[in-house]
């Protein structure tokens, strides 16, 4: 049976570190901040602030009241969240998680 192709997937969640690996669409530096915020906008998610450094992007994003950091490093192109409190955000990092799961 064939996978179904989405655009967001779930790659690995480590949830003792308060962490969901994703998987995305190829990008480069210059081309993540469209992605996240579509990422963002399908999540129903909301951005507090962006900082960029060389090669990395750092967002601090509000999910359901849980503030969690988007991060995108372009040279793996590798994209995570990352919980600031992560006993206090399993409930949402989890439900995440579910979702990146089923793929969308």
């Amino acid at each position: 049976m064939a996978e179904q192709q989405t655009e967001f997937g779930l790659q690995e969640y480590q949830a003792e570190e308060g962490r969901i690996i994703i998987r995305t669409p190829r990008f480069d530096f210059d081309s993540f901040p469209e992605l996240g915020e579509r990422l963002v906008s399908l999540l129903s998610a909301r951005v507090i602030e962006k900082q960029w450094d060389a090669d990395i992007h750092s967002w601090l994003v509000d999910f359901e009241g849980c503030q969690l950091f988007l991060k995108a490093e372009h040279y793996s192109e590798c994209v995570w969240f990352e919980a600031l409190a992560v006993d206090d955000s399993k409930e949402e990092l989890a439900f995440l998680a579910s979702l990146f799961q089923r793929g969308f």
